[in-house]
């Protein structure tokens, strides 16, 4: 029996560490899956098969999902909600759409470490989303040549990721050009944290400067602004949101800077129906929820109903989800994401 069964039976706990995924902020990472399961909504259950069933019938032949804009980055998240369901490239219902995913980012990974094309636009994003993804393909993966190629693919997306580090310590929409800002900054330190989860060595110094990034971004009021470049600027919700989570996978649970990040989230983003997050309420609760959900149960469990009641009621008849300027893959990617953090299979999201 594989580790993803094990969790999902709740068993793994008892079995031992060497199951489990590596120490974060000094707590193994288990998800409450025996929990989850024994509290399970079937008409959450059923929205997640239909819109992972959407996701499958939307992949074209070599294995990606069409964007030619942003290919990396939704064929990344794409996959990943496939996992986030308990399948890999060799186990369960979509282990075949899995494996086309894996395949296709692989051929797209050039000989400098991006993963992705030049010529995408803000081409940091795919190769984040990337790192993530193969991170956590790459703990469950059986064939050892298959093994290595990921290793070297994802050992030369982190040396890509670090040199396009800049020097105030984040990341732009390309690389070399010395522009930062907080959005491109956490798909990096997630990127390079799921890397690391999974074995492959992370320069520490990189997150180190990664997080004092984050901390020279916040304002007075706790959130976080745009750029570390900009003298002043308000603070963004969703910003704000996506830094708290980066900062928890970087193992940033207690400095003095997380308190005043979650009171700002939760005043801004803990309402459902915030006009604060208007045009970008996916990426928002893509965040925001993982910090919610590392809250533990007393508090995610009566935001995932309010939230789940929103994601739910706006699910088309074909199983996907829209969203103006987004197409249908981005926002069902994302919704499915979040949907399936209570069954703790990966790594990089659990509690």
């Amino acid at each position: 029996m594989d580790r993803r069964a094990l969790l999902k039976l709740g068993l793994a706990s008892s079995i031992g560490t060497s199951l489990t995924a590596p120490l974060v902020g000094g707590v193994i990472g288990l998800g409450d899956s025996s929990r989850a399961l024994a509290s399970s909504n079937d008409k959450a259950d059923q929205a997640i098969k239909r819109g992972l069933e959407f996701l499958v019938s939307k992949q074209s032949r070599v294995g990606a999902w069409a964007d030619e804009s942003h290919q990396a980055a939704i064929t990344s998240l794409a996959g990943t909600a496939l996992i986030c369901s308990g399948s890999t490239t060799t186990q369960g219902p979509y282990a075949k759409a899995i494996r086309y995913c894996v395949d296709f980012l692989l051929s797209i990974c050039r000989r400098n470490g991006l993963i992705g094309s030049s010529r995408e636009q803000r081409y940091t994003y795919g190769h984040g989303f990337a790192m993530l993804f193969l991170s956590q393909v790459l703990g469950e993966e059986e064939d050892i040549d298959r093994r290595e190629e990921l290793v070297e693919v994802l050992e030369r997306a982190v040396k890509f990721s670090v040199n396009a580090q800049t020097k105030a310590g984040g990341w732009g929409y390309v690389s070399g050009d010395n522009f930062d800002e907080g959005s491109t900054t956490i798909t990096q330190v997630q990127g390079l944290r799921g890397c690391r989860n999974a074995g492959i060595v992370v320069p520490k110094l990189a997150i180190e400067k990664a997080k004092k990034y984050i901390y020279r971004c916040q304002n007075p009021d706790g959130g976080i602004k745009y750029s570390s470049g900009s003298r002043s600027g308000d603070s963004r919700a969703a910003i704000t949101a996506a830094a708290l989570a980066a900062l928890y996978n970087a193992g940033d649970y207690q400095s003095k800077y997380i308190p005043p990040m979650w009171k700002y989230c939760k005043k801004h983003l803990h309402n459902i129906g915030s006009k604060d997050v208007a045009g970008f309420w996916h990426y928002t609760y893509l965040y925001y929820s993982q910090v919610v959900y590392r809250q533990g149960p007393d508090v995610w469990d009566p935001f995932r109903d309010q939230l789940f009641k929103r994601i739910l009621r706006k699910q088309k008849d074909d199983g996907g989800w829209g969203s103006e300027g987004m197409g249908l893959v981005y926002p069902t990617s994302i919704n499915l994401i979040i949907m399936q953090l209570d069954y703790g299979y990966l790594p990089i999201f659990q509690r």
